[in-house]
C-alpha cells in the first residue's frame, strides 16, 4: 500500500515536471523567450530522469527523457510518404522572379497576389507525423517518395515537439520543416573537436545531414541540432492560408522562422528577397534563399503542380557563397597590434556577389589542419559582408606534390623577430616601436590618458604625422617643431603650442607609466607597476631573463616571455635610447610590497559599472586580490553593478558577500585611491 502510495504521488510529480520541461521547450524554442536560465531546465530534468529510474513504469514514449537517443542501429528503414515531398524551382534573378510572378497572375486572373516569403534554409527537410498529438515517425526527404525513417535521431532534438501543445490538432497531422545547425553550435562542436583532435564538420548543412544519419542515435543527441517547421502534407483542422497555418503550428509547439512575412506582388517579393539579403550574415543559420508560396491554399489548389514541383512557389536563391578556384600563392599581413595573417591570392573567382580575388587563411595552425598549399583547388567562402575565406583545399585534384606554406620569421614590414607562444593560434611581430604596419596603433596608445597622457595628440593627428613622414617612432614625437604641426589640417598657432606643451609635460613619466605606454604585450597598468617596482630602473628590466621577470608579482611565463621578447629587439631598445636622447626621464616608482588590504581575498565583477572594467580589475588586483570570472565558494567579495544577473543570484544562494559600487567606491576612499 504504501509502495502504490509513493508511485501515485511519483505519478504526479512525473507529469507535472513533463508539463514543465515542455513548456520550457517552447518558450526557449518557438517564443524565443526562456523563463528559466538553463541550470533550472536540467534540474527538472534530472529529477524526471530518477523519479523514471525509480518508477520504469511512468516511462512514456514522448517524455523528455527519452530524447538521449536508444540503442545503435544496424541501418535505417524506408518510409514512403504519403503525400511526396516535392522540390521547388529555382530562381537566380530577379527577371525569373517576374516571369514566375507573371504565370501565377495569368493562372489565377487576378494581379494582387499575396505570398507567404520565408527564409531557404541550408539544411535538411525532414517530415513529422503525430498521431493523437504524438510523434510517431520522422523520416527524410530521400528521393520525394521514399525516405529514411530517422524517428529515433529526430526524437534526440529538443526543438522537435514530441507532444503538441494545446488542442484542435487533427488526428492524424504531417509536418514539414528543416533541420539544421545554428551557427553558433556549429563553431562550438569544431572548436571542442580540434581540442580533441578529432575531425571538424566542413559547414553546418553538412554537419545537420552527418548528425541525422548517425546509426547511434546518442550521438545525435550530443549535436547541436534545431528545427523550423514550413508547411504540412495535411489540411485538417487547418486554416485556409500558408502563413495562418504556421502561425496555427507554432501554437502547437513547432517553432516556425519568425522572419516569415506576407507580401503582396512582385515588388513585395523582391524587396524580401533585398532586405533578407542584407541581413543574412547576422542570422544565426545559414540560408541559401527565400520562398516564396501564394499564400491562399485555395489558388495553390487552381495553380497545381508541373512535373514535380509546385506551379505556387519558388526558390529565390541567394549568390553562391562557395565556388572553387585556384590558389596561387600565400602572402604574409601584418596587423596593427602586429598579427602576423597568411592571405590566400586566388584566381579571380565570383562568389557571394563579389570577384574574390584574396581571402583569408586566418593562421599557420589552420593551414597546416586544412593543408592547404600553394597551386592546390581550394573552396572558397563568402557569407554576406563576412571576409572571404578558404574553406578547405580540394585534395583529390592535388596533381603534383606542393610545398608547404611557412609562416616567416622575420616580419615582412620590419624585419624584427616573430613570436609565437606556445598554446596561441597568431604568430606577431614584435618590433612595436618601428614596425611600419603598427606605428599608428603604436603612437595612439602611447599618447592615451593612461599612458604619456599627451592632451591633444588625436588620432586624426597621428594619421597626419605618420602618413606625411613626420614622425615613424614614438620617440620622434619629442623632435616635431611648431611650424611642422601648425602646417596641419585642422591644426593652427595655438593647437601646435599646446600640443608642444603636452609633449613636454609627458617627458617626466613614472616608469611604470612609461612601460604601459610602450605596449609590450600582456603588460597593463597593473603589471606595470609590478615590473617598475621590482626592478626600479629601466636598466635592470633591459638585462632581465624570463627566469628574473617571473620573479615579479602577477608575471607568469607568458607575460615574462613577451616582456623579454620585446626588449630583446635591438629595435625596440634602440627608440627607448631615442626617448632618452629627447630628454625623457622617467622616474622610479615606489614599491609598496608587505601586506596589501585584499591580499588572499578573491572578488567576482558583475553586471554594468560606471568605470571600465579592466579599470576595477586592475584596482582590486593592485590591492592584493584575485579577480576571477565565476562564483563559487572561495568567492569573497562580489561587486554587482546594475542589471547584475545569474552570478549575483548564486553569490546569494552561497552567501557570498556582495557589495554595490556606491560601496565599493567608499572602501578605494578609505585606501586614498581616487578615481
Amino acid at each position: 500500500m504504501g509502495q502504490s502510495r509513493a508511485q501515485s504521488k511519483a505519478q504526479a510529480r512525473a507529469h507535472e515536471l513533463r508539463r514543465l520541461i515542455e513548456f520550457h521547450n517552447y518558450r526557449y524554442y518557438v517564443l524565443d523567450d526562456p523563463e528559466v536560465p538553463d541550470a533550472e531546465y536540467d534540474r527538472l530534468l534530472h529529477e524526471l530522469e530518477t523519479l523514471e529510474k525509480e518508477f520504469p513504469v511512468l516511462v512514456t514514449p514522448e517524455s523528455p527523457t527519452q530524447r538521449v537517443g536508444g540503442t545503435p542501429m544496424d541501418g535505417f528503414d524506408e518510409i514512403r510518404h504519403r503525400v511526396p515531398m516535392l522540390s521547388l524551382a529555382n530562381a537566380f534573378e530577379s527577371g525569373e522572379v517576374a516571369d514566375f510572378h507573371r504565370r501565377v497572375c495569368e493562372g489565377l486572373e487576378r494581379d494582387d497576389i499575396v505570398f507567404a516569403a520565408e527564409p531557404k534554409l541550408d539544411g535538411v527537410a525532414i517530415s513529422l507525423t503525430y498521431r493523437s498529438g504524438l510523434l510517431t515517425t520522422a523520416a527524410t526527404r530521400g528521393d520525394g517518395e521514399r525516405g529514411e525513417d530517422v524517428t529515433s535521431n529526430v526524437r534526440t532534438i529538443r526543438a522537435v515537439p514530441l507532444k503538441l501543445r494545446g488542442d484542435g490538432w487533427p488526428e492524424l497531422l504531417e509536418v514539414r520543416g528543416e533541420i539544421y545547425m545554428p551557427r553558433a553550435g556549429f563553431e562550438t562542436f569544431n572548436r571542442r573537436a580540434l581540442e580533441r583532435d578529432e575531425k571538424p564538420l566542413v559547414n553546418p548543412r553538412n554537419g545537420a545531414a552527418g548528425s541525422l544519419r548517425q546509426l547511434d542515435p546518442q550521438m545525435t543527441a550530443k549535436r547541436p541540432l534545431a528545427f523550423f517547421a514550413y508547411s504540412t502534407a495535411t489540411r485538417d483542422h487547418l486554416p485556409d492560408s500558408q502563413f495562418d497555418t504556421l502561425t496555427r503550428l507554432r501554437e502547437w509547439g513547432f517553432p516556425v522562422n519568425p522572419e516569415i512575412r506576407r507580401v503582396t506582388g512582385l515588388e513585395g517579393c523582391l524587396q524580401y528577397h533585398a532586405d533578407l539579403g542584407e541581413r543574412r550574415a547576422g542570422l544565426g543559420y545559414d540560408i541559401d534563399g527565400v520562398v516564396y508560396k501564394v499564400d491562399a491554399f485555395k489558388q495553390q489548389d487552381i495553380l497545381g503542380f508541373v512535373s514535380r514541383a509546385p506551379r505556387w512557389a519558388l526558390a529565390h536563391k541567394f549568390p553562391a557563397e562557395e565556388e572553387i578556384t585556384r590558389l596561387l600563392a600565400i602572402d604574409v599581413q601584418v596587423g596593427r597590434t602586429g598579427a602576423l595573417t597568411p592571405v590566400a591570392r586566388l584566381e579571380p573567382v565570383f562568389v557571394g556577389g563579389v570577384t574574390v580575388t584574396n581571402a583569408t587563411l586566418h593562421n599557420q595552425g589552420e593551414i597546416r589542419r586544412k593543408d592547404v598549399r600553394p597551386g592546390d583547388w581550394v573552396v572558397v567562402r563568402r557569407a554576406g559582408d563576412v571576409i572571404p575565406e578558404v574553406a578547405r583545399a580540394l585534395h583529390g585534384r592535388r596533381e603534383t606534390e606542393l610545398a608547404e606554406f611557412r609562416m616567416p620569421l622575420s616580419c615582412p614590414e620590419c624585419g624584427s623577430a616573430v613570436e609565437r607562444v606556445e598554446g596561441e593560434a597568431v604568430s606577431r611581430c614584435t618590433g612595436g616601436l618601428i614596425c611600419p604596419a603598427q606605428i599608428k596603433h603604436s603612437i595612439r596608445h602611447f599618447a592615451t590618458r593612461k599612458a604619456m597622457d599627451i592632451e591633444g595628440l588625436g588620432d586624426k593627428l597621428v594619421d597626419q604625422l605618420v602618413e606625411q613622414g613626420l614622425i615613424s617612432t614614438v620617440a620622434d614625437l619629442y623632435h616635431l617643431d611648431h611650424d611642422q604641426i601648425a602646417s596641419l589640417a585642422r591644426m593652427g598657432g595655438k593647437s601646435a603650442e599646446n600640443l608642444l606643451l603636452a609633449l613636454q609635460k609627458s617627458k617626466q613619466p613614472s616608469l611604470d607609466r612609461l612601460l604601459y605606454a610602450l605596449g609590450i604585450r600582456e603588460v597593463g597598468e597593473v603589471t606595470a607597476h609590478s615590473l617598475a617596482a621590482h626592478f626600479g630602473t629601466m636598466e635592470a628590466l633591459l638585462q632581465a631573463s624570463e627566469e628574473t621577470l617571473t620573479e615579479v608579482s602577477d608575471v607568469g611565463p607568458i607575460v615574462a616571455s613577451h616582456v623579454a621578447a620585446f626588449f630583446a629587439q635591438e629595435n625596440n631598445r634602440q627608440v627607448i635610447q631615442a626617448l632618452k636622447d629627447a630628454g625623457m626621464d622617467w622616474q622610479p616608482v615606489e614599491d609598496l610590497g608587505g601586506e596589501q588590504p585584499l591580499d588572499g581575498e578573491t572578488w567576482v565583477l558583475t553586471g554594468s559599472l560606471s568605470m571600465p572594467r579592466v579599470q576595477a580589475k586592475n584596482i582590486l588586483v593592485s590591492l592584493g586580490a584575485k579577480v576571477t570570472g565565476s562564483v563559487s565558494g572561495k568567492t569573497s567579495v562580489v561587486l554587482a553593478g546594475e542589471a547584475a544577473g545569474s552570478k549575483l543570484k548564486k553569490a546569494e544562494k552561497l552567501g557570498v558577500r556582495v557589495i554595490s559600487e556606491d560601496e565599493f567606491h567608499e572602501f578605494l576612499d578609505e585606501q586614498g585611491i581616487s578615481l
